[in-house]
């Protein structure tokens, strides 16, 4: 479940382009397809392809129309180029349909550094988000759970006790021309109660990609196709939709090959093809079992319900973005999904368990701050890009994020 605040800020965000405009519409399936086609003529050209249980993902899709769920998929991050070259294994069938096609995150510092590129990439269906100080609490993660909310309404599954008799008190009254903020997703027009218009026109529930990693990975021998921990912002997506998404994983390797991270701040080497017939290896998951998905949400309602400010009900209290309880419950949801993901690195790609440690948010943080030299052992092919100072364009934020704190 969701708070209006939540949504209201993700609607807002949402808002900043004409998203229900027929002629943005007409454009940003333009720029999809573009994209699509440019990934699927290099890689059916210069490489390998090979895809493994797309019928998963399919039924998956089919089951977000039939009942009315959004879908979630969540993939380890291993080049620049996991987006947009990942959508270009898939097959054209599933572009048809501007609203089956994905919506994704996407660094503000590299896609979001200009006009140009804000445009050409939220035409794209990708959301600027801000790393190092941006936070899970940021305007692209409240439009991400306004996309996973498939109803366009505020169907909030729970609300607040001394709420409800002014929620029953309006439904016996669909006239009534209240301006209470729980309630304010209905807006009143000729005298009659109506559903608001959404800030993105859809027909049906929407797509989110997500890479937890929120970095690149590639290491060295090894620990090749390892991943970092997943982090916990990304989680806020499924406690915090109006209803449970359908959540599916992925793993890829081989577009490391295309765009390896020892190529990186070079011009030529990093646009170029290389690694002629390497192969693109996806495999699609099973989808998460719902009762492990519903089960971590009616905790998250359990904490709502213990932790909500009834002084300001219509938002998130400070105990439930910060507690101890809700960070706990964020960061073993984080660990389910990456664990989901590892099983299909090691069961169906067949590679060797990862390390141990790269499953801790902790061992990351210590990692990053001493910049390797707490495990020399680990190193990375090029940069760490948590590292902060590798990072020029900050000069907006004073903290620099602690991984340790599972954000």
């Amino acid at each position: 479940m969701s708070f209006p605040d939540v949504l209201d800020r993700g609607d807002e965000f949402l808002s900043q382009y004409p998203r229900t405009n027929p002629f943005w519409q007409i454009a940003s399936h333009g720029t999809c397809l573009l994209a699509v086609g440019i990934s699927k003529f290099m890689l059916n050209t210069f490489y390998n392809v090979k895809l493994n249980n797309l019928e998963k993902l399919q039924e998956a899709v089919a089951r977000t129309k039939t009942e009315n769920r959004g879908l979630m998929t969540v993939m380890n991050h291993m080049s620049v180029v996991d987006d947009p070259f990942i959508w270009g294994v898939f097959p054209w069938s599933m572009y048809w349909d501007l609203d089956q096609i994905r919506w994704c995150l996407g660094a503000h510092n590299v896609c979001f550094q200009n006009k140009f590129l804000a445009t050409f990439f939220s035409l794209g269906k990708v959301l600027s988000t801000e790393r190092f100080g941006g936070g899970p609490f940021q305007g692209s993660i409240d439009a991400s759970i306004r996309l996973l909310s498939p109803d366009d309404t505020l169907d909030l599954e729970w609300t607040p006790h001394h709420i409800e008799p002014l929620k029953k008190e309006i439904e016996k009254q669909p006239t009534l021309e209240g301006n209470n903020k729980i309630f304010d997703k209905l807006s009143v027009k000729d005298g009659h109660v109506v559903k608001y218009v959404a800030p993105v026109a859809r027909s049906k529930p929407s797509w989110i990609h997500v890479y937890p990693e929120g970095f690149v990975l590639q290491l060295q021998p090894p620990f090749s196709n390892s991943m970092r921990y997943f982090r916990w912002g990304i989680t806020r997506l499924i406690l915090e939709s109006t209803k449970s998404p359908i959540v599916v994983p992925m793993f890829s390797t081989g577009f490391e090959k295309i765009a390896p991270e020892s190529s990186a701040g070079t011009m030529i080497e990093r646009y170029l093809p290389r690694n002629m017939g390497a192969e693109i290896n996806v495999t699609i998951g099973n989808p998460i079992d719902d009762a492990i998905i519903d089960g971590y949400r009616k905790e998250w309602l359990a904490l709502c319900d213990k932790y909500h400010d009834p002084k300001n009900p219509t938002d998130l209290s400070w105990e439930l973005k910060y507690g101890k309880e809700v960070q706990d419950l964020r960061s073993r949801l984080a660990a389910e999904l990456r664990a989901h993901v590892a099983k299909i690195r090691h069961e169906e790609r067949r590679f060797e368990l990862e390390d141990e440690r790269f499953k801790s948010a902790a061992w990351w943080g210590r990692y990053t701050e001493t910049e390797g030299a707490s495990d020399p052992d680990v190193k990375f092919i090029g940069q760490n890009w948590a590292i902060r100072r590798l990072q020029k364009f900050l000069n907006d934020y004073d903290d620099a994020e602690n991984p340790g704190k599972h954000e």
